[in-house]
Order: structure tokens, then C-alpha cells, then sequence
């Protein structure tokens, strides 16, 4: 469309044209037609609806409806994203309307009956949401948390320290390490499905932001578009995005789970720790020191998890001092979350395609896990089974370590003699329970480290059931 033929639909009001300078500022279109598909969607739910009300005839519905499909086909045969719009027409709502109206003139003109930019703008994000978090971010979380299962499954005596405070603390399974971002990736799996309630609300029919004195049926449209509700609030419906702000949210808290698992990843690929190898295809090398290999798929992960957090504090602030209703500024909320939305999409692809060409070392992981008095709490709790109260237990073993560091020993080398120096209860037995197998197999409280099996069977039956159901 040439732009000497472009009409703006507000031109009935002004004298003059817009400036070019405020056609390139103002314009939406370079990324707003990502939104394309769900705004073609709409349109035809919204004709169905007119004419079912008899607003439109039959012959109109029929036109608009057609012209639609066919500048649906144009575009998908185009590839949209790499087809460059005129940004005179704005964004990609008056596009498609531009170019109905060139297909059918006199049927085209009425597609915008009882609607307003801003409800369809509303209900394409919406559309785009729904279809992103069921088809596009649930089944890749799944996928991984399957994935991290299958590994677990094969690493169940599989020994490693444990830590707090970047400490080595009580050792654990590699399984039962893992199986932790598996509950984590699967509240935020319930997070994104519990935004879904939210997100599944149709604006449509709130027009600018008071409705229309036309007879129209907001749940015919509903039906169609498949919302189970309609918007209560015909000012709520165009001037909120907190929709958009939950996704973000969400996101922002995935990315945060995976930055720290990509940051374990660093860590644990490092001469220091050397408690994995990460596969060549999935490293990189440095231009000049040739003996390099660098974790730089994680490292990726880890920053672009700022990425997305800049992400919701630009929409936190773009909605913070917004009156009702709508307002431009809102326009700026599709590049901070079409982004986001390419962001994690990639990372979850990466991490799922990298994660199981990752080698364990698990004679380096067993020998660490043995050492820097990991047991003590075994020692401890030995005594409190002895009827020891636990905070005298507690200073007992820590006289205990410490007498251990000034000897240069660990504990299973002190002598039952020596172990009676700090207490009688202390018997022959003791040896037992300072291995870290028997440390692993005894903890076996519910959501122990020795009863990994029952979680991974736990986590498995909830995964095929949710798997079933996306």
C-alpha cells in the first residue's frame, strides 16, 4: 500500500496529516505483527458476533470474514517477521484492516464496528499468552523435568557433597540434587498454568473503555475464542496489563531457577571443583589461550536472566502511574515481553538439548563428599539415639571436630578410646554410621536423600499425569 493512500481512521477529526517524524515514533508495527494470527482470530470471532446480532448482514460476514483468511495466508506465505511494513500504517491492527478494506471496501468498513484498538489489542495479547504458556513454555518445562528425572534415576547412589554457605555440609545423592530443580521447575509450571486463569478473561466488547450502545453478545464471542469469562469491567478490560506482568513475573522466577543451576554448572565445571565435564559442542574456546574451554552456554543462561528481569521492571514502571484508562505508554509493553518470551524459550530449548550430554565425575563427587567432617551431624544424631539431648550432642561433636583439626584427622580414624574421652555413650557401633553411604541410606525422612527413589516415582507419576493432560 502506497502511503499517499493511506487514510489514518481518525482523519475525519484533523486538518492536517501526520508528521513522518511522528509515523517513526509512534509506530508498532516493526514488532507488533508477531500478533498477526491472534488479531486475524479475533476479527473473525468479532464479525461472527456482529452478524449473529444482525449488525452486519450475511453477505458482510461472509466478505470479511474471507478477505481475513486470505490476508492470513498472504502473511503466513510472507514470513512476517522478515517482511517490512510501512510503519505510516502504524501497527498491524490497521494493517490488516487496510488491507480488508482494500479486498472488500464496503464490508471491510464495518470489521471495526463495536470495537476499539484497545480491547483488540487486549484480546490479542491475551490470545498470544494462552498459546505461549500451554504450547510453548508448559511442554519445555515438562521435557526437562523429565530429563533431570532420567538422570536421577541413574544416579541414585551416585555420592556428593552437599553445601550450605558454599560450604561442604552433609552429603547427598547427585539424584537427590537434582530431583531439587525438578520441585522448583514444577512451581513454576504451576505458576504459568495458574496465570492462565487470569489471562483466560475476553476484553472484547469493552471498545475504548465504556462499552458500545450497539446490541452486541460478549459471550458469543467468548465461546468462539474459547474464554471461559468475559471481563467484568469495560475500564479494567483496556487499561490493566497486569496479565503481561504476571507472565514476566513467572519468567523472571524460571529464569532465576535456571541461573542458579546454570551457575552450579560453571562452578562444577571448573578444575577446582572438576565435578562434571560439559560436552565440547556445547562449550566454547577462548581466541587466545588454546588450552580453554569455557561453560559459556551457562554462563548465557546465568546473564540472560537480567535480561528478563530488565524486562518486568520496564513494564513494572511503564503501568506504575498510568490513570484509567488506556494510555500510549502502554504500547511499550510487546518488546519488553516478546522478548522474554524468545528469551526463555531459547534457554529452556538449550538447557534441554545440553543437559544430557553433561558427565558426572562421580569418583571426584564421592571423595569430596567425604571430606571436611561432612558427618558430624551423623555423630551427632548417634548420640541424641542414645538419649543424649541434642544440643549437648551438638557440643559434643564440636569438641570432637575439634580435636580432629589440631590431630590432622577425620573422624573414623579416632580410636574408641578417644571417642570416650568426650562421651561413654560413644560405642563400637559409632563406625558404623560414619560412612557416607550409611549418612545417605539413613536419612530417610520423606524428602530424604536416602528416599530418593520414592521422590523420583512421586515426581514421575505427577509429570505423566501432567504430560497426559497438556
Amino acid at each position: 500500500m502506497k502511503k499517499d493512500s493511506i487514510k489514518k481512521p481518525w482523519s475525519g477529526r484533523f486538518k492536517e496529516k501526520t508528521a513522518k517524524s511522528v509515523e517513526e515514533f509512534t509506530e508498532s508495527i516493526s514488532f507488533d505483527h508477531e500478533l498477526f494470527s491472534y488479531d486475524i482470530m479475533g476479527s473473525v470471532a468479532h464479525t461472527e458476533m456482529l452478524h449473529e446480532q444482525s449488525i452486519i448482514t450475511e453477505n458482510e460476514a461472509f466478505e470479511i470474514a474471507a478477505g481475513l483468511k486470505e490476508i492470513l495466508l498472504e502473511l503466513d506465505s510472507r514470513d512476517s517477521k522478515n517482511f517490512e511494513f510501512d510503519k505510516a500504517i502504524e501497527d498491524i491492527h490497521m494493517y490488516i484492516e487496510a488491507e480488508l478494506i482494500k479486498k472488500y471496501p464496503d464490508a471491510g468498513k464495518k470489521l471495526h464496528t463495536a470495537r476499539s484498538r484497545n480491547d483488540q489489542v487486549a484480546l490479542d495479547l491475551r490470545l498470544y499468552l494462552m498459546d505461549v504458556i500451554e504450547f510453548g513454555v508448559i511442554p519445555r518445562i515438562i521435557t526437562f523435568q523429565k530429563t533431570l528425572i532420567e538422570i536421577a534415576k541413574t544416579n541414585i547412589d551416585t555420592i556428593m557433597p552437599g553445601y550450605t554457605h558454599m560450604q561442604r555440609a552433609q552429603p547427598v545423592t547427585l539424584a537427590h540434587h537434582l530431583l531439587a530443580y525438578v520441585e522448583m521447575f514444577e512451581r513454576d509450571k504451576e505458576r504459568y498454568k495458574d496465570a492462565l486463569k487470569r489471562i483466560d478473561t475476553l476484553p472484547l466488547g469493552a471498545c475504548a473503555l465504556a462499552g458500545t450502545t450497539l446490541n452486541i453478545n460478549r459471550n458469543t464471542a467468548a465461546k468462539r475464542l474459547d474464554f471461559s469469562r468475559i471481563s467484568g469491567n469495560s475500564i479494567d478490560a483496556v487499561s490493566d496489563r497486569d496479565f503481561v506482568i504476571e507472565f514476566i513475573s513467572n519468567s523472571s522466577i524460571l529464569m532465576m531457577h535456571m541461573s542458579r543451576m546454570a551457575e552450579e554448572l560453571v562452578l562444577w565445571s571448573t578444575k577446582e571443583f572438576s565435578f562434571i565435564e560439559i560436552d565440547d559442542a556445547y562449550t566454547t574456546g577462548s581466541s587466545i589461550m588454546p588450552q580453554k574451554k569455557n561453560p559459556d552456554v551457562a554462563e548465557l543462561i546465568r546473564g540472560k536472566t537480567g535480561r528478563v528481569y530488565g524486562a518486568l521492571v520496564s513494564i513494572l514502571t511503564t503501568m506504575k502511574a498510568l490513570p484509567l484508562a488506556y494510555n500510549r505508554d502502554m504500547q511499550e509493553d510487546k518488546e519488553p515481553l516478546f522478548d522474554v518470551v524468545k528469551t526463555i524459550i531459547k534457554v529452556l530449548n538449550i538447557i534441554n538439548e545440553m543437559f544430557p550430554h553433561i558427565r558426572f565425575n562421580n569418583e571426584r563427587l564421592r571423595k569430596t563428599a567425604a571430606e571436611g567432617f561432612s558427618l558430624a551431624t551423623d555423630l551427632a544424631e548417634y548420640l541424641v539415639t542414645k538419649k543424649m539431648p541434642f544440643r549437648e550432642a551438638h557440643e559434643i561433636t564440636g569438641n570432637i571436630v575439634k580435636y580432629c583439626i589440631g590431630k590432622s584427622m577425620d573422624l573414623h580414624e579416632l580410636t574408641i578410646e578417644e571417642f570416650k574421652k568426650f562421651s561413654d555413650l560413644i560405642d563400637n557401633d559409632i563406625y558404623s554410621r560414619l560412612t557416607v553411604e550409611a549418612s545417605v541410606k539413613g536419612r530417610k525422612s520423606f524428602g530424604g536423600t536416602g528416599e530418593v527413589e520414592e521422590q523420583i516415582e512421586r515426581l514421575r507419576e505427577k509429570l505423566d499425569k501432567n504430560w497426559t493432560e497438556e
